[in-house]
């Protein structure tokens, strides 16, 4: 199969000891991989670059600030991508699995897709309480608000790159995974879900690890429900 281009952005702050991992992993098929230094204060921009990443800096702390970074610098580039994928730094995720959640818009011409860490896929460990809560409840909202079918929040995932120009994204924290989703069923876009295996991370979960980054990501994200069910 010829591979359209294909970008991969990866937010990443203090991860060191996982990015080289994650970069090694990712499919040849994709044509640059974006690691955005969220004001880190260890080696991760140093060790992204020896593995063959381009680093960008970001030092307004923030999920959806990195993920604009990245998405900055795309659309100043001289060729546009077909296809951005979103990855985390953290080696949770098995980057290898990337060629799944492109097929169906490789194939099948989908707009979006969400890799859905499903039960029977994860290590034991390896999403805290307040992530399968936080989870649960956000999906289980948009099912009775929006009618959608998606059952996870999970950053691993790709959609075309006109696509995401199209919603606009906006959230500099917590809430840039559910704003995407919501903002694809306002759209109107086509998706599907994905099932992919996910494990313990490397290091200490910026927002789950925490008592206030567990609060604040619940609020931020309930919040976007409630924004678009009015």
């Amino acid at each position: 199969m010829k591979y359209p281009q294909i970008k991969v952005i990866i937010p990443a702050v203090n991860e060191e000891d996982s990015i080289s991992k994650v970069i090694a992993e990712i499919p040849n098929i994709v044509s640059e991989i974006i690691v955005v230094n969220n004001n880190s204060t260890d080696n991760t921009a140093q060790v992204a670059k020896k593995s063959g990443a381009t680093v960008l800096l970001e030092q307004n702390k923030g999920y959806g600030y990195a993920c604009l970074k990245g998405l900055e610098y795309i659309a100043n580039q001289e060729t546009l991508p077909d296809i951005v994928v979103f990855l985390d730094g953290d080696y949770s995720d098995y980057p290898q699995e990337m060629i799944n959640i492109l097929d169906p818009i490789l194939k099948k011409d989908i707009d979006f897709v969400v890799g859905a860490r499903v039960s029977e896929y994860r290590e034991k460990g390896s999403m805290t309480f307040p992530q399968r809560f936080g989870n649960w409840l956000a999906t289980f909202l948009m099912r009775i608000l929006f009618k959608s079918t998606f059952t996870d929040l999970g950053p691993f995932r790709a959609i075309k790159y006109d696509k995401l120009v199209l919603l606009n994204m906006e959230d500099k924290t917590y809430g840039w995974t559910v704003e995407m989703q919501l903002k694809a069923l306002r759209h109107k876009l086509t998706y599907t879900e994905i099932p992919v295996h996910y494990k313990k991370r490397i290091g200490v979960s910026k927002v789950s690890g925490t008592i206030k980054g567990a609060i604040f990501a619940g609020i931020k994200i309930l919040s976007w429900i409630f924004k678009y069910s009015f």
